[in-house]
């Protein structure tokens, strides 16, 4: 290769890589601005003219990225949730115990949403408009945060850290719907609050319960025969 051709491929190769970035940029510059828009006009009231008007772009310009409010809404979720899980991810390996990687966790969900009122006002009520919305989500990212929930559970209960008599799928369940109603009242109450540091006591009620230390928890003889009879 002659050292023009060399030079050619270079200024090439930094052309595509400019081109990337300024793609990248707008495709983010847009769903910054479906954000605004979706938490201040609601999903069904906002119209794309006003996302690309918000965005600095053209109104065309949306479809080159997305195919259409329903496609950026999902992506909105797709790639918040695809953050909040590899980053759990990485960091559980930090902690062995599975009551330090439940807390970790829930740190990262409420922090993730806290950190913007917006994301949250659209994550906890716009997506919750429509039911097919709801199915794409919880079979897509819902789903693999419920099954990366669910790992640490079936390694608490295996390690003696979490009690083997209550079914994984309801502990699950009950971690998420625990955090998920933190944040639906921090919408709704506006209050300005760190959500996040509500993650270690969130957690710890989870996994002891209200009881006084040492008491006995009521009904649990009717719990594990509940357990024994269902499935994990």
């Amino acid at each position: 290769m002659t050292p023009r051709a060399g030079a050619i491929d270079n200024e090439s190769g930094f052309s595509n890589r400019l081109a990337r970035k300024r793609s990248d940029d707008k495709r983010r510059r847009i769903l910054q601005a479906a954000v605004k828009v979706f938490a201040r006009k609601g999903y069904f009231a906002a119209r794309v003219a006003e996302i690309a008007q918000r965005a600095g772009v053209a109104d065309g310009t949306i479809y080159l990225y997305f195919r259409g409010k329903e496609d950026i809404l999902v992506s909105l979720f797709d790639e918040l949730m695809a953050e909040h899980v590899e980053r759990a991810r990485a960091e559980m390996q930090a902690v062995e115990d599975a009551p330090s990687r439940l807390r970790l966790i829930a740190e990262h969900h409420l922090r993730a949403l806290g950190a913007d009122r917006d994301v949250a006002v659209v994550f906890q009520v716009e997506l919750r408009q429509s039911t097919k919305f709801m199915e794409r989500f919880t079979a897509s990212w819902l789903g693999r945060y419920f099954d990366l929930v669910g790992s640490v559970i079936e390694q608490g209960q295996r390690e003696g850290t979490l009690r083997a008599d209550v079914p994984r799928k309801l502990v699950t369940k009950a971690f998420f719907g625990t955090l998920d109603e933190l944040v639906t009242s921090w919408v709704i109450g506006r209050k300005d609050y760190d959500l996040a540091l509500l993650a270690g006591p969130a957690v710890d009620l989870l996994l002891r319960g209200a009881a006084p230390a040492g008491a006995a928890a009521p009904g649990r003889r009717t719990l594990r025969v509940a357990a024994g009879r269902g499935g994990r």
